[in-house]
């Protein structure tokens, strides 16, 4: 086990000088605090005894039922048997690849892809190998490619994970022709897929994309969240599998935590049955909108000649690339001393790939900290490429191999 690049800069971020493009926090000032602390006053209040008591392996009856609703939106139609709650989607690939992956197993996954995936593949001994994607998504020509070469050298694969909705960190989705193609090689080639959705209700624009699992109950294993609808804080996520499936993970969340919290789980519940929750996603939809705006109009202004980035739809974040000869994660310490922050494209490959690229987040600072720390950044990466200039690539050489400083250091 490593620690994640994200981690490593929460110490820093916090700071107040500092304008965090980092982490991925959902803005959760947004939910009504009041009315949502007397809802779970009145929680307590009514229903004390059940909420703070051990609960099934599985989540409470009840709360399944309201997230088969919520996946209805995706149209995704789901019996309620089949859900698993799970302490965010993060415990939910944590026990599917329990169940799953022996050391060596290949897992395949997008470059670039979730850190927290690729933590917990790490975590289990899996062998990742990552497929390309582009503006538009996963590559399926590039996926069977993968698959053909990896049957050839006789090696296992467990299954392919997938965030084809809003990705993290690239922000792009995974169009509807591809989604279909993506299906049938999995089919073809007999292997899993485990979709992972916590921004597919944010989409700025559009209705949610169909989710993957909508067609295809039996080969796709659906991950979501309300960490992104509701609050993080709750810990409640789920997972949709094929019966078998959500037997071991029961049995897995069993041997995990015994069972869950009860309290997050009616807290959820609560929400979802007295509380306007569609309304509030559409709040969250505009809020996210409109920061989104922002950086992309900042990064058009500011950006030096030779960047480019995606254009999410929806979501939290921006993948940037920066000019031939840079290092994001060799640059990271400077753009600290500059105070803004980001996330290293390196912590999202298992491959070492990535050094030119970065994450930028922004769901969480106020449309005019966005433009500021893109002005801040802009100007950080003008002086490496007066540098890159000056010393004709040496300094990037030099620097190439520095790890981004950790906790201590910030």
């Amino acid at each position: 086990m490593v620690a994640s690049e994200i981690r490593a800069l929460f110490a820093v971020a916090s700071r107040p000088e500092v304008v965090s493009l980092a982490g991925g926090m959902p803005y959760v000032s947004a939910l009504p605090l009041d009315e949502f602390g007397g809802m779970v006053g009145e929680l307590i209040a009514r229903n004390g005894a059940e909420a703070l008591q051990y609960a099934s392996a599985q989540g409470d009856p009840r709360l399944r039922e309201q997230i088969c609703d919520v996946m209805a939106l995706e149209g995704v139609q789901a019996c309620a048997d089949d859900v698993v709650v799970t302490v965010g989607a993060q415990q939910a690939l944590d026990l599917i690849t329990r169940i799953f992956v022996n050391p060596g197993d290949v897992v395949l996954a997008e470059g670039p892809s979730y850190v927290g995936a690729l933590g917990t593949f790490a975590s289990y001994q899996a062998d990742v190998v990552h497929v390309a994607m582009d503006e538009g998504g996963l590559i399926p020509e590039a996926l069977e490619e993968t698959l053909v070469r990896l049957r050839r050298e006789g090696r296992t694969v467990k299954f392919l994970y997938t965030v084809p909705t809003f990705q993290n960190p690239a922000g792009v989705t995974l169009t509807a022709a591809r989604r279909t193609r993506l299906l049938e090689l999995a089919a073809e080639y007999d292997i899993l897929i485990i979709e992972d959705n916590p921004y597919g209700l944010l989409g700025f624009d559009d209705e949610p994309m169909r989710a993957l699992r909508a067609d295809d109950s039996e080969r796709v294993i659906y991950l979501g969240t309300f960490s992104k609808t509701i609050a993080s804080g709750l810990r409640v996520g789920w997972a949709l599998a094929p019966h078998a499936v959500r037997a071991k993970l029961v049995l897995a969340a069993e041997s995990a935590v015994l069972c869950h919290s009860s309290f997050s789980q009616l807290a959820v519940r609560e929400y979802l049955s007295t509380q306007p929750w569609r309304e509030q996603i559409k709040e969250f939809r505009l809020l996210y909108r409109e920061r989104r705006d922002a950086m992309l109009d900042a990064l058009d202004t500011l950006m030096p000649e030779g960047c480019t980035w995606t254009r999410p739809g929806g979501g939290f974040f921006v993948w940037l690339t920066l000019p031939e000869g840079l290092d994001a994660k060799a640059m990271a310490p400077r753009a600290i001393a500059e105070r803004v922050a980001y996330v290293p494209g390196t912590g999202f490959y298992a491959d070492g790939n990535g050094r030119r690229d970065m994450r930028i987040s922004y769901c969480y600072p106020e449309p005019d900290r966005i433009r500021e720390g893109v002005r801040r950044l802009a100007g950080v990466i003008e002086n490496e490429l007066r540098t890159l200039d000056t010393f004709g690539g040496v300094g990037h050489r030099r620097s190439s191999g520095v790890d981004t400083p950790g906790p201590e250091v910030f």
